[in-house]
């Protein structure tokens, strides 16, 4: 099964948000390249907010171009088969964390649509969760400016509106 094919899947049994997961499937059928970063009208991403259950915490990125606190993510690569793949290979990329991270059970915690600079227009981000071991330590990659552990009640002071929604549906689904 080709990524394509299997974000068409993941997305039709997602069941929150109707509305925009409606509006990931006419993108992807009105644009077959959308998984992939060239496609200017749009494309998929990939994304994970690294959460610590047993520490009450969430593992955050300062976006290197941005400027700003982020869940890890990102855009899909050839190499990557499946949605949930690339959003745990960007979060152990962009976490450091080597081993131990694994995906919230029950596919995509939200779906996030935001506009980037040009050429493209919209990142179509689908966001998972992915749990970190109690003593994960993290480590700075080259694609952000600085990664820092935020316990849940100051992440709302830290990051957009779009990392606090993904914050409580995903406590929400623990």
């Amino acid at each position: 099964m080709s990524l394509y094919d299997d974000a068409l899947l993941v997305l039709k049994r997602y069941e929150d948000q109707p509305e925009l997961r409606d509006l990931y499937l006419e993108h992807l059928a009105a644009h077959p390249d959308g998984m992939y970063k060239p496609c200017q009208a749009g494309h998929l991403t990939g994304s994970a907010l690294v959460i610590d259950p047993a520490g009450g915490r969430v593992l955050l990125t300062l976006h290197k171009k941005l400027g700003i606190w982020l869940q890890m993510g990102g855009h899909c690569e050839p190499e990557d088969t499946t949605l949930a793949g690339a959003a745990l290979r960007e979060a152990v990329e962009e976490s450091g964390i080597a081993s131990g991270l694994t995906l919230l059970p029950g596919g995509p915690v939200r779906l996030d649509r935001h506009p980037i600079p040009a050429p493209c227009n919209w990142h179509l981000d689908v966001q998972y969760a992915a749990l970190a071991p109690a003593d994960a330590v993290a480590e700075i990659s080259e694609e952000s400016l600085d990664l820092r552990w935020f316990p849940y009640e100051e992440v709302a002071a830290a990051a957009d509106t779009s990392v606090v929604r993904l914050m409580e549906a995903t406590l929400a689904r623990l």
